[in-house]
């Protein structure tokens, strides 16, 4: 076929889009059925509302092929567990009694049996749930869910493609389940696991798929070659099936390197790749391997994971050059739009023109139909389009909300003596413990403390003008002592004033930012039913005044034990946000920090003298590639540094992390000199803490003993022997014990009989050190 012709063929399409609904129905559909005041079948009936609601919206908008099968309740690699029978074995029961109930206990876990872990979706804030593998793993095909949504999309006279996670992604993301040995590799499973995928591909072409699109993301990362011979041979074995339907492999967030030639060369029919900035180099690397004649290419060149307006007019350009790489090229964006947004037109509080900046889901759909008509009919069908495209874009580079010289100037004067504090460690330590006075095994929590349904009704009356500013701060103030209150009685070392203030703790900050914007209805999931509001990242930041001080010196004064200060760090402050992509990530951090480095030092000249600042994001956003994780962590350890360099010896400085895979990173977590982290452990049954052990990690830790993410209540025996077990990797004179995270989003009861559950395990595993 000839440019010409592949460009007439062009088609626009998406990977995923926002699962929620624009009010987020689906979430209180879920939350109303764990509470029983929703029906299985009402549950059912609103989600099959939302995704018939979101094919038809993508077909109006021009999308000519809808993606199914990318619908979740809760998680899709959970879906695909569920898809390909690899069911914990403490969870058969649950699932072979009620399939959705047993369901919601691999998500959430019960009482009585634990959840899968959860962990972060490569380098985004998206969490899915671990499958759990061993070598007595039986596979057995389940394709009722993706048979089932297919034919609905159909059924509305739809061109449908279902979107499956891929069996090579599946493998790697997988983990030895609990009592297998831990360097058992689940990808030495592939050959149990294509002949389930072949039975599920035959099932969705008989239900009527032309195409299927297998996503293989763990491809961008670094391979070996065992495991580029198993991509080989994956799609070798499947791409031979006799009966099967087209197959398009989708790779996104990265470029693909070395598995770019093994998926080019294997007889699929089509490839999906990333050609947005953070994989430009897949245009490159497609012309050096031949490009892929006799195959359709989708080209991601709309950014999925970023709300900015797309430059159409360098996306057309590249478009272009592919034309002639391909027997068909189709557009779309460069990963499933789950990631941002719904809808701008949803947002009443942002300014008109800075709104034209932005692109949530439905804009980036129109982006795509935009450029797939540009490309299949040429520019003159489009010329009205590109010329507002180029007005905004001029409009956001000439503003000066993106520029403040006082801020770039401050930023450029930072000195390697700002990132550094006074002291060692080794100093500062002894200092800390002489003026904290703390037991061996101090308990503590990592911030947030449950946000009550008064609480966010307070909230709610503030904004409508039912209560003023006064009557607000009163139930904040009585909320901060009751919490203050309860962490006393309970007998936990180091208090916290428990956030009641705070939206999220992003957010918060950012609303007290210059140079950040904020959204009323922006919610992108993060993970099951817990739904975040990203800010963006619009212009240069600074602080115009305290943003915790008040509320941290009030907590402070209605107790003798120690408060902690509680920030984000700069780092988690970009990667939970929208960030700006006109300048390097590494100078907007410096000046998130240099603004954080206010706040802390006020924090100290008022008094408190134990500051955390979380940087759960620090791993996530850790590059898929190791090539570029140098450069990201020099300047991301070097932001925390800023922050927090400018405190007195004695002032204890802790950092947090959570969900996520610390292994990569512990040299890193040396290197934020933080005295103290805690960082979630019960899910992976305290790997961090044999981590840490393993390289040398010279500091106190906390590794979590109390998983925040579930409704069950650990007993203090549970968390007792954990202890122990986190005890065997680090010294009892550097342990803390704490939960995995905030507790935000879990109420009270659970919460009040969880922690006292902790400190009891605190005081248990003391008495048998003294004995020892």
């Amino acid at each position: 076929m000839t440019s010409k012709s592949a460009a007439a063929a062009a088609r626009a399409t998406v990977y995923g889009y926002p699962r929620q609904g624009q009010n987020r129905e689906l979430k209180k559909a879920i939350e109303g059925y764990w509470k029983g005041r929703v029906t299985a079948d009402a549950l059912r009936t609103t989600a099959a509302e939302l995704r018939a609601g979101n094919w038809r919206r993508l077909a109006e908008a021009g999308v000519h092929e809808v993606p199914t099968g990318d619908f979740s309740y809760y998680d899709h690699v959970l879906d695909t567990t569920v898809m390909v029978g690899a069911i914990p074995e403490r969870h058969r029961e649950a699932v072979a009694a009620d399939a959705l109930d047993g369901y919601f206990a691999m998500a959430r876990g019960t009482q009585d049996v634990a959840p899968l872990e959860m962990t972060k979706w490569f380098d985004t804030n998206y969490h899915y749930l671990v499958p759990e593998l061993g070598p007595d793993t039986v596979f057995a095909a389940d394709s009722t869910k993706q048979v089932a949504e297919l034919k609905e999309a159909l059924a509305l006279g739809l061109t449908a493609r279902p979107v499956l996670v891929g069996p090579v992604t599946y493998l790697l993301l997988a983990k030895p389940a609990p009592g297998v040995p831990a360097d058992f590799e689940p990808l030495t499973l592939l050959d149990r696991l294509l002949p389930v995928y072949a039975e599920v591909l035959a099932d969705l072409r008989a239900a009527g798929a032309e195409w299927v699109q297998l996503d293989e993301p763990a491809l961008v990362q670094d391979r070996t070659p065992a495991e580029l011979n198993a991509a080989a041979r994956a799609y070798r074995d499947l791409g031979a099936l006799p009966d099967r339907p087209k197959l398009l492999v989708a790779s996104y967030f990265d470029r693909l390197g070395d598995a770019l030639p093994v998926l080019a060369k294997s007889p699929v029919e089509g490839l999906a790749l990333d050609f947005t900035e953070s994989a430009a180099a897949n245009l490159d690397a497609l012309a050096a391997v031949g490009g892929l004649p006799g195959k359709r290419l989708v080209a991601g060149v709309v950014n999925g994971r970023n709300i900015w307006v797309n430059d159409l007019s360098a996306s057309l350009t590249t478009l272009g050059t592919l034309l002639g790489l391909a027997d068909r090229v189709d557009v779309a964006a460069s990963c499933s739009l789950l990631h941002v947004p719904l809808d701008t037109g949803l947002e009443r509080d942002i300014e008109p023109q800075i709104l034209r900046w932005l692109a949530f889901a439905r804009q980036k759909t129109a982006e795509i139909v935009t450029l797939a008509r540009g490309l299949a009919q040429g520019t003159d069908t489009i010329a009205a389009e590109l010329a507002a495209n180029r007005a905004d874009l001029a409009s956001r580079a000439s503003s000066p909300i993106t520029h403040d010289p006082a801020v770039r100037a401050r930023a450029a004067a930072v000195t390697e003596a700002d990132a550094r504090r006074s002291q060692p460690y080794a100093e500062r330590t002894a200092a800390q413990r002489s003026h904290l006075g703390l037991p061996l095994l101090p308990t503590t929590t990592i911030g947030s403390f449950p946000q009550t349904g008064e609480l966010r009704a307070a909230r709610a009356d503030l904004r409508a003008g039912r209560i003023d500013d006064a009557g607000y701060e009163e139930r904040i103030r009585a909320e901060i002592q009751d919490v203050i209150s309860f962490q006393e009685k309970t007998g936990l070392d180091v208090l916290v004033h428990g956030e009641p203030e705070r939206n999220d703790m992003v957010q918060y900050f950012a609303e007290q930012l210059t140079g950040y914007l904020a959204t009323q209805h922006g919610w992108v999931q993060s993970y099951g039913t817990r739904y975040v509001r990203p800010p963006i990242l619009a212009g240069d930041i600074s602080r115009p005044e305290p943003m915790t001080v008040r509320w941290t010196t009030y907590a402070q004064s209605l107790t003798s034990r120690p408060v902690k200060g509680m920030l984000t760090g700069p780092v988690t402050m970009l990667a939970w946000s929208f960030v700006r992509d006109d300048q390097p990530l590494g100078d907007t951090a410096r000046q998130v920090a240099l603004a954080l480095r206010d706040e802390v030092n006020d924090l100290e000249a008022a008094g408190t003298s134990v500051i955390q600042v979380d940087e759960p994001a620090l791993r996530e956003t850790l590059p898929l590639r190791a090539a570029d994780r140098p450069a990201y962590l020099a300047w991301a350890t070097e932001a925390f540094r800023v922050t927090t360099g400018g405190v007195r010896p004695d002032t204890q400085i802790h950092t947090h992390m959570c969900y996520a895979e610390f292994g990569d990173i512990v040299r890193a977590i040396d290197d934020l000199d933080a005295d103290v982290i805690s960082l979630e452990a019960a899910r992976s049954h305290m790997q961090v803490a044999r981590e840490l052990a393993a390289h040398g990690y010279p500091r106190e830790a906390g590794p979590g003993v109390y998983d925040i993410h579930s409704p069950r209540v650990p007993s203090a025996e549970e968390a007792a022997e954990l202890l122990r077990t986190g005890l065997r990797a680090i010294p009892a004179e550097r342990l803390w014990v704490n939960p995995d995270c905030g507790l935000k989003t879990r109420g009270w009861p659970e919460t009040r009989a969880s922690l006292e559950n902790l400190v009891a395990a605190a005081r248990t595993v003391r008495g048998e050190l003294s004995v020892s």
